[in-house]
């Protein structure tokens, strides 16, 4: 058993052989701070080894004692935050139902025509309509004669005719000598006479109040048959007729009461409407 007095004196010696040994390894750390510094760290932010000496400084620390904070050093370089990713689809729950169907919106503007498309396959054939109306047809025909002679006198004559041979639906009117159209479309007419001798003939094929064709012989020693013909392009209500010439010159047309030499006839080729 070591006594007080044995006990003291041994921590004295204790006490002064560490001092002595602190101030014998004391280059020997400054030396190991100066090689820990960072080799990046810009040289007017570096301090001395005797700034940590003299007691002024901060004392230096290692930067893997515990409950200390690692020294933070400016760097030349931008710092980035390392921010983690998440799978969202990991996450991802069950599918919901369909909602209701949302008000229409507005019409929008109609866009260009697009280009014809390509030909469609031929479809099947068709059922049988049922029957159409029976076409209509349309009729004109009229064939009239004159048994008495005709002579001209100072104002132009309607020949009017005596003899009636047809008279389809009474479209020519015996007593005025004219034929009214009451089916628009083409017409063939024609008109046969005979001569007298020593005197012209001259009768015009009207329409309406308009010369269409003559009839014309010069006076000779013998009589003649005479004959015109024509096609016009009626509409309703035209009139065709025979005129004789008024009398600048002696004009005459023969006939007697036992023959028919005059004839005027006429018949719808083509309806207007069948065309």
């Amino acid at each position: 058993m070591f006594g007080p007095a044995k006990i003291k004196m041994l921590v004295s010696s204790l006490v002064l052989l560490m001092v002595v040994f602190a101030k014998w390894a004391e280059p020997y750390i400054a030396q190991y701070r100066d090689a820990d510094q960072d080799t990046y760290e810009p040289r007017e932010n570096q301090r001395s080894p005797e700034y940590y000496r003299d007691g002024s400084g901060t004392e230096c620390r290692r930067c893997c004692d515990p409950a200390e904070e690692a020294p933070q050093y400016a760097s030349p370089y931008p710092q980035y935050n390392i921010v983690p990713q998440i799978n969202i689809t990991i996450l991802k729950g069950e599918k919901g139902d369909i909602g209701e169907r949302g008000l229409y919106g507005k019409t929008g503007k109609s866009g260009q025509t697009g280009p014809r498309g390509p030909h469609g396959v031929k479809g099947n054939k068709g059922s049988i309509g049922s029957p159409g109306e029976p076409c209509k047809s349309y009729y004109a025909a009229f064939s009239v004669g004159r048994k008495k002679a005709l002579h001209s006198n100072d104002y132009y004559q309607t020949m009017i005719f005596d003899t009636e041979f047809v008279n389809l639906y009474g479209h020519f009117n015996m007593f005025t000598g004219k034929f009214f159209c009451y089916v628009p479309g083409i017409y063939f007419f024609s008109l046969n006479a005979h001569t007298w001798n020593q005197k012209e003939t001259y009768l015009h094929m009207m329409k309406n109040e308009q010369e269409m064709a003559i009839l014309y012989t010069q006076p000779s020693d013998r009589s003649i048959m005479q004959s015109q013909s024509l096609m016009l392009e009626l509409e309703r209500d035209d009139q065709v007729w025979i005129r004789l010439y008024k009398g600048e010159r002696e004009n005459a047309v023969f006939s007697d009461d036992f023959d028919t030499y005059i004839t005027f006839s006429g018949y719808l080729i083509q309806a207007k409407s069948e065309g």
